[in-house]
Protein backbone atom coordinates (compact mmCIF):
# COMPACT_ATOMS: atom_id res chain seq x y z
CA UNK A 1 0.00 0.00 0.00
CA UNK A 2 1.19 3.55 -0.71
CA UNK A 3 -0.30 4.92 2.52
CA UNK A 4 1.64 4.60 5.76
CA UNK A 5 -0.68 4.59 8.76
CA UNK A 6 -0.03 6.98 11.65
CA UNK A 7 1.26 4.33 14.09
CA UNK A 8 3.93 3.20 11.63
CA UNK A 9 4.54 6.79 10.58
CA UNK A 10 5.62 7.72 14.10
CA UNK A 11 8.25 4.99 13.97
CA UNK A 12 9.64 6.46 10.75
CA UNK A 13 9.72 9.92 12.32
CA UNK A 14 11.72 8.64 15.28
CA UNK A 15 14.14 6.76 13.05
CA UNK A 16 14.67 9.84 10.90
CA UNK A 17 15.22 12.11 13.89
CA UNK A 18 17.81 9.74 15.37
CA UNK A 19 19.57 9.21 12.03
CA UNK A 20 20.16 12.94 11.61
CA UNK A 21 22.08 13.07 14.88
CA UNK A 22 24.47 10.39 13.63
CA UNK A 23 25.42 12.18 10.40
CA UNK A 24 28.88 13.64 10.05
CA UNK A 25 29.34 17.39 10.29
CA UNK A 26 30.31 17.50 6.63
CA UNK A 27 27.18 15.72 5.44
CA UNK A 28 24.93 17.74 7.73
CA UNK A 29 26.36 21.06 6.53
CA UNK A 30 26.18 20.13 2.84
CA UNK A 31 22.61 18.90 3.08
CA UNK A 32 21.54 21.98 5.06
CA UNK A 33 23.33 24.33 2.65
CA UNK A 34 21.67 22.81 -0.39
CA UNK A 35 18.30 22.55 1.30
CA UNK A 36 18.18 26.27 2.06
CA UNK A 37 19.54 27.18 -1.37
CA UNK A 38 16.80 25.26 -3.18
CA UNK A 39 14.06 26.49 -0.85
CA UNK A 40 15.08 30.11 -1.26
CA UNK A 41 15.35 29.88 -5.03
CA UNK A 42 11.72 28.77 -4.83
CA UNK A 43 10.99 31.82 -2.67
CA UNK A 44 12.66 34.13 -5.21
CA UNK A 45 10.56 32.46 -7.92
CA UNK A 46 7.35 32.97 -5.95
CA UNK A 47 8.08 36.64 -5.24
CA UNK A 48 8.91 37.16 -8.93
CA UNK A 49 5.64 35.56 -10.03
CA UNK A 50 3.57 37.50 -7.49
CA UNK A 51 5.24 40.80 -8.40
CA UNK A 52 5.10 40.46 -12.17
CA UNK A 53 1.54 39.12 -12.32
CA UNK A 54 0.07 41.03 -9.38
CA UNK A 55 -1.36 37.72 -8.15
CA UNK A 56 0.05 36.73 -4.71
CA UNK A 57 -2.01 33.53 -4.75
CA UNK A 58 -0.25 32.36 -7.90
CA UNK A 59 3.12 32.93 -6.25
CA UNK A 60 1.97 30.87 -3.25
CA UNK A 61 0.68 28.07 -5.45
CA UNK A 62 4.07 27.78 -7.15
CA UNK A 63 6.32 28.38 -4.12
CA UNK A 64 6.37 24.73 -2.91
CA UNK A 65 8.43 23.63 -5.93
CA UNK A 66 11.68 24.41 -4.08
CA UNK A 67 10.54 22.57 -0.95
CA UNK A 68 9.55 19.51 -2.95
CA UNK A 69 12.86 19.37 -4.82
CA UNK A 70 15.01 19.69 -1.69
CA UNK A 71 12.95 17.05 0.11
CA UNK A 72 13.23 14.53 -2.70
CA UNK A 73 17.01 15.10 -2.76
CA UNK A 74 17.15 14.31 0.97
CA UNK A 75 18.35 17.72 2.14
CA UNK A 76 17.72 19.36 5.52
CA UNK A 77 15.91 22.38 6.92
CA UNK A 78 16.03 23.62 10.49
CA UNK A 79 12.23 23.58 10.71
CA UNK A 80 12.18 19.83 10.06
CA UNK A 81 14.87 18.85 12.54
CA UNK A 82 13.15 21.01 15.16
CA UNK A 83 10.22 18.59 15.00
CA UNK A 84 11.90 15.22 14.49
CA UNK A 85 14.93 15.50 16.78
CA UNK A 86 13.16 16.00 20.13
CA UNK A 87 10.88 13.01 19.46
CA UNK A 88 13.86 10.71 18.97
CA UNK A 89 15.32 11.99 22.25
CA UNK A 90 12.03 11.42 24.08
CA UNK A 91 11.81 7.89 22.68
CA UNK A 92 15.43 7.23 23.71
CA UNK A 93 16.48 6.10 20.29
CA UNK A 94 20.11 4.90 20.22
CA UNK A 95 22.43 7.90 19.81
CA UNK A 96 19.58 10.39 20.25
CA UNK A 97 20.70 12.60 23.12
CA UNK A 98 20.20 16.25 23.94
CA UNK A 99 23.82 17.19 23.10
CA UNK A 100 23.59 15.31 19.78
CA UNK A 101 20.32 17.08 18.98
CA UNK A 102 21.72 20.53 19.78
CA UNK A 103 24.80 19.77 17.64
CA UNK A 104 22.52 18.81 14.74
CA UNK A 105 20.41 21.94 15.16
CA UNK A 106 23.50 24.16 15.21
CA UNK A 107 25.02 22.60 12.08
CA UNK A 108 21.74 22.73 10.17
CA UNK A 109 21.21 26.36 11.16
CA UNK A 110 24.70 27.27 9.94
CA UNK A 111 24.31 25.38 6.67
CA UNK A 112 20.86 26.86 6.04
CA UNK A 113 22.12 30.37 6.74
CA UNK A 114 25.05 30.05 4.31
CA UNK A 115 22.88 28.57 1.56
CA UNK A 116 20.21 31.24 1.91
CA UNK A 117 22.71 34.11 1.94
CA UNK A 118 24.42 32.76 -1.18
CA UNK A 119 21.11 32.78 -3.05
CA UNK A 120 20.35 36.27 -1.69
CA UNK A 121 23.61 37.60 -3.12
CA UNK A 122 23.18 35.82 -6.45
CA UNK A 123 19.60 37.00 -6.88
CA UNK A 124 20.56 40.55 -5.88
CA UNK A 125 23.14 40.48 -8.67
CA UNK A 126 20.43 39.34 -11.09
CA UNK A 127 17.97 42.03 -9.98
CA UNK A 128 20.59 44.82 -10.31
CA UNK A 129 22.54 43.69 -13.39
CA UNK A 130 25.55 42.76 -11.30
CA UNK A 131 25.02 45.69 -8.88
CA UNK A 132 25.47 48.17 -11.72
CA UNK A 133 21.89 49.47 -11.76
CA UNK A 134 18.99 50.21 -9.45
CA UNK A 135 16.96 47.14 -8.38
CA UNK A 136 14.27 46.05 -10.80
CA UNK A 137 10.62 45.63 -9.85
CA UNK A 138 11.21 42.34 -8.04
CA UNK A 139 14.23 43.75 -6.19
CA UNK A 140 12.18 46.69 -4.95
CA UNK A 141 9.45 44.29 -3.80
CA UNK A 142 12.04 42.36 -1.76
CA UNK A 143 13.18 45.58 -0.13
CA UNK A 144 9.61 46.40 0.85
CA UNK A 145 9.05 42.90 2.27
CA UNK A 146 12.08 43.35 4.51
CA UNK A 147 10.83 46.73 5.74
CA UNK A 148 7.22 45.73 6.38
CA UNK A 149 8.14 42.50 8.18
CA UNK A 150 10.70 44.03 10.55
CA UNK A 151 9.90 47.69 11.18
CA UNK A 152 6.24 46.82 10.66
CA UNK A 153 6.33 44.53 13.70
CA UNK A 154 8.48 46.94 15.72
CA UNK A 155 5.89 49.69 15.26
CA UNK A 156 3.50 47.60 17.37
CA UNK A 157 5.94 46.90 20.21
CA UNK A 158 5.20 43.82 22.31
CA UNK A 159 2.01 43.15 20.37
CA UNK A 160 4.09 43.05 17.20
CA UNK A 161 6.56 40.64 18.81
CA UNK A 162 3.69 38.39 19.90
CA UNK A 163 2.24 38.43 16.38
CA UNK A 164 5.64 37.55 14.93
CA UNK A 165 6.06 34.63 17.34
CA UNK A 166 2.57 33.30 16.57
CA UNK A 167 3.21 33.54 12.83
CA UNK A 168 6.40 31.54 13.37
CA UNK A 169 4.45 28.86 15.26
CA UNK A 170 1.73 28.66 12.62
CA UNK A 171 4.35 28.45 9.90
CA UNK A 172 6.10 25.38 11.26
CA UNK A 173 2.81 23.77 12.17
CA UNK A 174 2.16 23.70 8.43
CA UNK A 175 5.73 23.08 7.24
CA UNK A 176 6.25 20.16 9.61
CA UNK A 177 2.87 18.82 8.59
CA UNK A 178 4.21 18.72 5.03
CA UNK A 179 7.40 16.98 6.21
CA UNK A 180 5.50 14.29 8.09
CA UNK A 181 2.75 13.80 5.52
CA UNK A 182 5.40 13.11 2.88
CA UNK A 183 6.51 10.17 5.03
CA UNK A 184 2.95 8.84 4.93
CA UNK A 185 3.27 7.96 1.24
CA UNK A 186 5.51 5.46 -0.56
CA UNK A 187 5.08 7.08 -3.97
CA UNK A 188 6.73 10.19 -5.41
CA UNK A 189 3.37 11.59 -6.49
CA UNK A 190 1.87 11.07 -3.05
CA UNK A 191 4.82 12.77 -1.37
CA UNK A 192 4.63 15.76 -3.71
CA UNK A 193 0.91 16.30 -3.13
CA UNK A 194 1.28 15.86 0.63
CA UNK A 195 4.04 18.47 0.77
CA UNK A 196 2.50 20.92 -1.66
CA UNK A 197 -0.72 21.69 0.18
CA UNK A 198 0.50 22.89 3.61
CA UNK A 199 3.54 24.67 2.14
CA UNK A 200 1.35 26.64 -0.25
CA UNK A 201 -0.91 27.61 2.63
CA UNK A 202 1.85 28.95 4.90
CA UNK A 203 3.38 31.08 2.16
CA UNK A 204 0.11 32.69 1.10
CA UNK A 205 -0.89 33.41 4.70
CA UNK A 206 2.36 35.30 5.28
CA UNK A 207 3.55 33.14 8.15
CA UNK A 208 7.19 33.41 9.19
CA UNK A 209 9.68 30.72 8.12
CA UNK A 210 13.16 31.19 9.54
CA UNK A 211 14.96 29.78 6.49
CA UNK A 212 12.95 31.68 3.89
CA UNK A 213 13.63 34.81 5.95
CA UNK A 214 17.38 34.11 5.80
CA UNK A 215 16.96 34.89 2.10
CA UNK A 216 14.26 37.56 2.08
CA UNK A 217 15.86 39.95 4.54
CA UNK A 218 19.49 39.85 3.35
CA UNK A 219 18.04 40.33 -0.14
CA UNK A 220 16.03 43.29 1.12
CA UNK A 221 19.13 44.86 2.67
CA UNK A 222 21.05 44.42 -0.60
CA UNK A 223 18.13 45.98 -2.45
CA UNK A 224 18.20 49.09 -0.27
CA UNK A 225 15.37 48.19 2.09
CA UNK A 226 14.81 50.71 4.87
CA UNK A 227 15.68 48.51 7.82
CA UNK A 228 18.87 47.35 9.53
CA UNK A 229 20.52 44.02 10.29
CA UNK A 230 19.59 44.59 13.93
CA UNK A 231 15.94 45.09 12.93
CA UNK A 232 16.06 41.80 11.05
CA UNK A 233 17.58 39.81 13.93
CA UNK A 234 15.44 41.21 16.75
CA UNK A 235 12.21 41.89 14.90
CA UNK A 236 12.15 38.80 12.74
CA UNK A 237 14.76 36.03 12.71
CA UNK A 238 15.20 35.27 16.42
CA UNK A 239 11.48 35.26 17.37
CA UNK A 240 10.73 33.34 14.17
CA UNK A 241 13.24 30.61 15.03
CA UNK A 242 11.70 30.22 18.49
CA UNK A 243 8.17 30.21 17.07
CA UNK A 244 9.15 27.61 14.45
CA UNK A 245 10.56 25.35 17.17
CA UNK A 246 7.47 25.61 19.37
CA UNK A 247 4.96 25.26 16.53
CA UNK A 248 6.49 22.19 14.87
CA UNK A 249 7.02 20.31 18.12
CA UNK A 250 3.84 21.34 19.91
CA UNK A 251 1.33 20.99 17.07
CA UNK A 252 2.85 18.25 14.90
CA UNK A 253 5.49 16.13 16.61
CA UNK A 254 4.10 15.69 20.12
CA UNK A 255 0.44 14.98 19.19
CA UNK A 256 1.50 12.18 16.84
CA UNK A 257 4.05 10.83 19.31
CA UNK A 258 1.62 10.82 22.23
CA UNK A 259 -1.43 9.42 20.45
CA UNK A 260 0.02 7.09 17.79
CA UNK A 261 3.36 6.09 19.30
CA UNK A 262 2.54 2.71 20.79
CA UNK A 263 5.14 0.05 20.06
CA UNK A 264 6.89 2.27 17.50
CA UNK A 265 8.13 4.41 20.39
CA UNK A 266 9.94 1.44 21.92
CA UNK A 267 11.51 -0.10 18.84
CA UNK A 268 12.59 1.00 15.34
CA UNK A 269 10.06 0.79 12.53
CA UNK A 270 10.33 -2.29 10.31
CA UNK A 271 11.22 -0.27 7.23
CA UNK A 272 13.10 2.90 8.25
CA UNK A 273 12.72 5.82 5.89
CA UNK A 274 15.00 8.76 5.38
CA UNK A 275 13.42 12.15 5.92
CA UNK A 276 15.79 15.07 5.56
CA UNK A 277 13.66 18.19 5.72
Amino acid sequence: MSYVKPAQLVGHMLDAGAAKMQMSARDTLIRAFMGAALLTIGAAFAVTIATQTGQPLLGAVLFPVGFVILYLFGYDLLTGVFTLGPLAVLARRPGATVPAMLRNWGLVFLGNLCGAILVAVLMAAVFTYGFSAEPNEVGRALGEIGHSRTVGYADHGLAGMLTLFIRGMLCNWLVSTGVVLAMASNTVGGKVIAMWLPIMLFFYMGFEHSIVNMFLFPSGLLMGGEFTLWDYLIWNEIPTVVGNLVGGLLFVGLPLYLTHGGSSVRQPAEEPRSVMV
